[in-house]
């Protein structure tokens, strides 16, 4: 099998006629009608790394180097469907417990459904939320937002230094409670002044669990 008849069998499958390969390398028609009669083979390594993109298979399967395809195009089965993901800044760990230092480590990410609305995630140290589901070494993802509703999960800075716990704060009072998810630990009261050194960095919408 020549390399044209390859890309004619792939155009085939995917039900593309030439004009839609053409409009999608940006070439003539007649250029496609080259390839596939084997009149032109030096294809440009740009234009055959397009082609193997839009045939969903591999360069070094069009040149002749791989018998076999090495991508399938899904939509060839109406059963199956793309699941949509986004990657997510992992910004060190917070405590599900006491308050720890929340180092952030801008190189790492979270893989996530597409329609998840947060803007960072933490990876949980401890077992304070486990009654919330949240246990040690799960990810969770947080919306950022300086107020959260009473009752709300979130991610809370305490002198520099972060935890995970859910929020209720009594402005007529001047008081916040963070409390935790586990009897094995008191509320974490503040009034006062010493809700200056408080800051809320968002709410948990999402967890995700370890494997």
């Amino acid at each position: 099998m020549t390399m044209g008849d390859r890309i004619y069998s792939l155009r085939k499958a995917k039900k593309m006629t030439q004009e839609d390969v053409a409009k999608r390398l940006n070439v003539a028609l007649q250029t496609i009608y080259k390839y596939e009669k084997g009149i032109v083979t030096n294809i440009p390594l740009d234009k055959l790394e397009l082609l193997a993109k839009v045939l969903d298979t591999t360069t070094t399967y069009l040149t002749g180097w791989d018998t076999k395809p090495e991508h399938t195009s899904i939509t060839d089965f109406p059963n199956i469907f793309n699941v949509e993901t986004k990657k997510i800044p992992l910004l060190g760990k917070i405590a599900a417990g006491e308050p720890i230092f929340a180092e952030e480590e801008h190189e790492s990410f979270i893989e996530a459904g597409a329609d998840l609305h947060a803007d960072f995630c933490l990876k949980v140290q401890g077992d304070s939320m486990i009654n919330a589901r949240i246990n040690d070494g799960d990810v969770v993802f947080i919306r950022k937002q300086p107020m959260v509703q009473n009752g709300d999960i979130a991610a809370v800075i305490i002198d520099n230094e972060a935890t995970l716990k859910r929020v209720y704060f009594y402005p007529e009072d001047n008081k916040l409670i963070l409390n935790p998810e586990n009897p094995r630990y008191a509320p974490f009261v503040y009034v006062g002044e010493e809700l200056k050194n408080i800051r809320i960095l968002g709410k948990a919408v999402a967890f995700q669990s370890k494997l």
